[in-house]
């Protein structure tokens, strides 16, 4: 299965963060807690030597949460400030002001040696299609009453929405990367919707999912959907169908819409908290 996910306004969108990052103290980067290997953009790593990066677990209430804590330990390792969080409800989203100046202490220390004071801390935000960047952001804005309008001084035209009197923030659009160097990644990101449905077949990426699910979480289709697991995948979408009266022109069952609806309770949690990726021991 092959996925194609590279429109022209995502190369712009990567040029113009290419500009904004040199405005900004650090980067918040949001991923997918179900796939957060899969879900981090690696142009971003490309484009920010030397900033500070934070990186946000968003949908955590989504993900396996013992899988969640050991790509909690792989991030930090690797140097990244991690938090773990659901943008919808606003859990935890009180803590990310202070991450942020955690995040940016170095740079605080550095501003008052120099005497520089109550420049506000910058801060990009970051994350691919799907992730929850707006939720994040819209529930971030409310906590902290923020308030947008034009810097100049920083950059023509730009929105920032300032966070109190210390933090600043930038959105960016949701980019992807121009080239999956493995497939895998395309098929966890169709899996979670960060790839459009029409371009690729909804009923193959089922397939793989009841696949996965067969393997991983094997009590999901039995306790959700009532279905023997060690069915073939096409069966039990079928069985799906039929337990649902999803029905074409002569009773046939509609397996093209019993895969839009597994694929979507998949996508909002409804068959229970599930991790698609493990950390490589390296």
């Amino acid at each position: 299965m092959e996925f194609q996910w590279y429109p022209g306004h995502m190369k712009k969108a990567i040029n113009t963060m290419q500009a904004d990052i040199k405005l900004i103290d650090v980067i918040v980067e949001l991923i997918d807690a179900r796939v957060p290997f899969s879900s981090k953009n690696p142009d971003i790593e490309k484009l920010s030597p030397g900033k500070s990066r934070i990186i946000i677990f968003n949908k955590s209430d989504l993900a396996d949460e013992k899988v969640s804590a050991l790509w909690k330990k792989y991030y930090e390792d690797k140097g990244y400030y991690v938090k773990e969080l659901n943008s919808k409800s606003g859990k935890g989203i009180k803590d990310v002001l202070n991450l942020i100046n955690e995040a940016c202490s170095e740079k605080l220390l550095r501003n008052k040696k120099r005497g520089i004071k109550n420049r506000p801390l910058r801060a990009l935000v970051a994350g691919i299609p799907n992730v929850g960047k707006s939720t994040f952001i819209n529930t971030l804005t409310r906590t902290s009453k923020a308030k947008t309008g034009n810097k100049p001084g920083v950059t023509k035209g730009k929105q920032w929405i300032s966070l109190g009197k210390n933090i600043e923030l930038l959105d960016t659009p949701g980019v992807l990367w121009p080239k999956f160097e493995d497939m895998e990644v395309g098929k966890k990101l169709a899996f979670i919707g960060s790839i459009k449905d029409e371009l690729f077949n909804v009923y193959e990426l089922c397939v793989l999912l009841v696949d996965y699910l067969k393997e991983n979480y094997s009590d999901v289709v039995p306790e959700k959907y009532g279905i023997d697991e060690s069915t073939d995948s096409h069966k039990i979408i079928e069985n799906f169908a039929i337990n649902r009266g999803l029905k074409m022109k002569g009773d046939t069952p509609d397996v093209d819409k019993a895969a839009v609806i597994l694929v979507d309770e998949f996508r909002k949690g409804k068959m229970g908290k599930i991790s698609l990726e493990k950390p490589s021991v390296e």
